[in-house]
């Protein structure tokens, strides 16, 4: 796959090139996936062009000591935590794949504070012979791409798109065992950072992705 340099006004811009992108989804077997939170905007505008509903997988990235930024690997919840090491980059800082995996194990109860404030009493929607888009804002390392793939393969999707505004040039390589298909716009090697990619990138706060599930989220049960 060949990305090229490409920018965006921001995630909203980066989300409605991607709904462009992707093939024609079947709004009653598709379902849209974000990661929290920065996915979120950039799903939200597939959401909408598309017609079909949002859902999240919770994960939270494994920063390097001293880098927070860095990713080391990368956590999501569930009934059986998956933990993605980057051993490369762990290794550069000393730390083996155990221990690692031991400081994924205290992010989980962020995870969850992220599950009861975004979700509020919804269920995860069923992805079980679907179509699963599966959006970010942008992807560096891949651990945290990595680690959701992992935990949406176990609810059995009927076929996986990953769709990025921003990665890098071989993630399609890397991600050929989780993925049926990847769409990426531009190469991250060009900017150096998925910000770079953005004229404009602030952060995302939790008031916005609430309002992103309410606004095409299936409504609370009971």
């Amino acid at each position: 796959m060949t990305v090229r340099p490409l920018m965006f006004q921001d995630r909203a811009d980066a989300g409605r090139r991607l709904a462009a992108a992707l093939p024609p989804l079947d709004a009653a077997n598709a379902v849209v996936v974000a990661l929290p939170r920065g996915g979120i905007p950039v799903a939200a505008e597939i959401c909408a062009t598309h017609g079909v509903p949002l859902d999240l997988v919770l994960v939270r990235k494994i920063g390097a000591p001293g880098q927070p930024e860095l990713a080391i690997g990368a956590v999501t919840d569930g009934s059986v935590p998956q933990v993605i090491v980057n051993e490369a980059i762990a290794r550069q800082f000393g730390l083996s794949a155990d221990k690692v995996r031991g400081m994924g194990q205290t992010l989980l109860p962020e995870i969850e504070r992220r599950r009861q404030s975004y979700l509020s009493g919804r269920d995860p929607l069923a992805l079980q012979g679907k179509t699963v888009v599966v959006v970010d804002d942008g992807v560096a390392t891949g651990a945290t791409l990595q680690a959701s793939l992992t935990a949406l393969k176990a609810r059995k999707p009927g076929r996986v798109i990953v769709a990025i505004p921003v990665g890098p040039h071989d993630i399609a390589d890397r991600l050929h065992s989780l993925a049926d298909q990847v769409i990426c716009l531009s190469d991250l090697t060009y900017f150096g950072a998925v910000g770079g990619a953005y004229v404009s990138f602030p952060q995302v706060d939790d008031a916005t992705v609430r309002a992103a599930f309410d606004r095409f989220a299936p409504p609370r049960a009971g």
